[in-house]
């Protein structure tokens, strides 16, 4: 092996369900090749200790706003190009190891546990020998075939995920390390993966609160042991319903007893947890919160209309939760309490918009020409408060001033997580009465706002109220689908077959 070991650079990440009509395309994952890549990850920069300590050299990479189930056609034009880049790194040179930058929830048509299979069609062109770090989201899934791929695994520890980049960058240096500690003969780590019947959304196993919390905080005093290299809880995505759709603990080292009883204590831990897990905010519904919201003495109030959260694989273009809101009658006077909606899709209500311009009076009709399954479009008549040009994701927002309400509209869907994407559009939502917004549990700037909130359990794609959307894949029994078990769980932990043999 050279002084610097040569790293590739891959992976495609999407969080989606299975629960909406929505489509991800190849676009949405705004694909990044060769230098592009570098570019994005400061930690790799030259000049930098892991910049300088290996040589990075980007094959694709592609995330993707959460969203429907990718096409197959999608997934087959970004793998094959994936694929293409890395067979041609691998004839000019040696590669040595891999980073798999991925999310782990990728739902793919015709593709079960589909990053595994992305990495067995990876480890096809660059050989069973070639070490593989991935870093994953904790809401992501591991299945023993992607455990069993990989050299070494990691997830987020935070929910909400203040903690992504140092991810990122914990599974690039454990790969250095890994790389330069036996240059000639790197080893391969022990993997202990123990799968828990357990599949909870994020709004309840958030690690603001118990018992995630100190589920979570386990996660360092394990890793700090003698013998462990590293140590990750995936919660699991709940809005999918394929066979891996579950809880799982893997930890990585040398010590063959230690890992495969720190994988135990922390499996254990989350099991017998599991009836303490609950909602990080109080819930209720959209009528129940909207009351609770505008009789609040604090302000600006939150509401989480959940069930179309477009960063948990919601379309995003569900009108309920509008058409609920614009309906009642003490919000439809203009000194009525201020009430801010993001948002809603309208392409066509956009290019109205924009045609008529600010400070025009308007009529349009947005919303629900993806996910109709719940309600219809909705038309509304208001004023133009602002329009801005642009976004990333979006592309064009406009903001409708329709009795008290000021209602977000976009040309393709976007998540608001920011102040200053209200502010952007000349909204002051710290001054607002309620602020509602399709979302989860609150982003750490939404939350730093709040004065208080609620989460609305709202019907859609990523409805919080798991019965309702009808699994039928996933094992049986799974907690919460199943309180009674006919005994108890083995978490015994499985340890993954590592040689080159078992890889091919």
């Amino acid at each position: 092996m050279p002084e610097r070991p040569i790293i590739a650079i891959a992976g495609l990440a999407c969080e989606t369900s299975v629960f909406t009509p929505a489509r991800t395309l190849a676009a949405a994952f705004h694909p990044r090749r060769a230098t592009e890549i570098i570019d994005k990850y400061a930690f790799l920069h030259p000049g930098t200790s892991l910049g300088d300590a290996a040589d990075w050299r980007g094959a694709l990479v592609g995330h993707a706003l959460p969203g429907g189930i990718v096409t197959r056609a999608s997934f087959e034009q970004l793998a094959n190009e994936m694929i293409s880049h890395l067979a041609e790194m691998a004839t000019s040179t040696t590669i040595h190891g891999l980073w798999y930058n991925i999310h782990g929830a990728m739902c793919v048509e015709g593709i079960d546990d589909a990053e595994a299979e992305l990495l067995h069609r990876i480890r096809a062109v660059i050989g069973p020998r070639v070490l593989v770090s991935a870093s994953l989201d904790l809401h992501g899934d591991v299945s023993r075939a992607l455990a069993h791929q990989t050299d070494l695994i990691t997830c987020y520890r935070m929910a909400p995920h203040e903690d992504e980049k140092e991810t990122e960058e914990r599974a690039c240096r454990n790969l250095v390390t890994l790389l330069t500690a036996r240059p000639h003969d790197p080893a391969r780590p022990l993997k202990a993966w123990s799968p828990i019947p357990v599949l909870l959304p994020g709004e309840q196993t958030s690690t603001r609160i118990e018992p995630a919390k100190s589920l979570y905080a386990l996660v360092p005093e394990i890793e700090s042991t003698q013998g462990v290299l590293d140590a990750a809880i995936w919660v699991g995505y709940t809005w999918a319903d394929e066979p891996r759709n579950h809880a799982v603990v893997v930890v990585t080292g040398w010590d063959k007893d230690t890992v495969t009883k720190s994988a135990k204590r922390l499996a254990q831990y989350f099991w017998d947890a599991r009836g303490g897990f609950h909602f990080v905010a109080p819930t209720g519904s959209f009528t129940e919160c909207i009351d609770a919201g505008l009789v609040s003495k604090t302000r600006p109030f939150f509401i989480s209309d959940s069930g179309d959260n477009p960063t948990a694989g919601g379309s995003g273009d569900v009108t309920w939760g509008l058409s609920q809101l614009l309906s009642r009658s003490d919000l439809q006077v203009d000194n009525g309490p201020t009430v801010i909606y993001a948002s809603i899709p309208g392409p066509q209500a956009i290019d109205q918009i924009v045609q008529a311009g600010v400070g025009a009076t308007v009529t349009v009709t947005a919303g629900a020409e993806v996910d109709n399954l719940h309600s219809g479009p909705i038309t509304m008549t208001g004023r133009v408060h602002s329009i801005r040009y642009g976004d990333l994701h979006a592309v064009i927002e406009a903001v409708l001033h329709t009795g008290s309400v000021f209602a977000i509209i976009t040309k393709l869907r976007k998540p608001y997580h920011h102040e200053d994407d209200f502010t952007k559009l000349d909204l002051q939502p710290r001054s607002a009465d309620i602020v509602i917004v399709k979302i989860g549990y609150l982003e750490p700037e939404l939350f730093a706002m709040a004065a208080d909130w609620m989460l609305a359990l709202t019907p859609g794609g990523v409805d919080q109220q798991l019965k309702r959307l009808g699994h039928k894949r996933i094992h049986r029994p799974m907690w919460p689908f199943d309180k009674e078990f006919p005994k108890s769980p083995d978490l015994t932990p499985q340890l993954i077959p590592l040689s080159d043999e078992a890889l091919g």
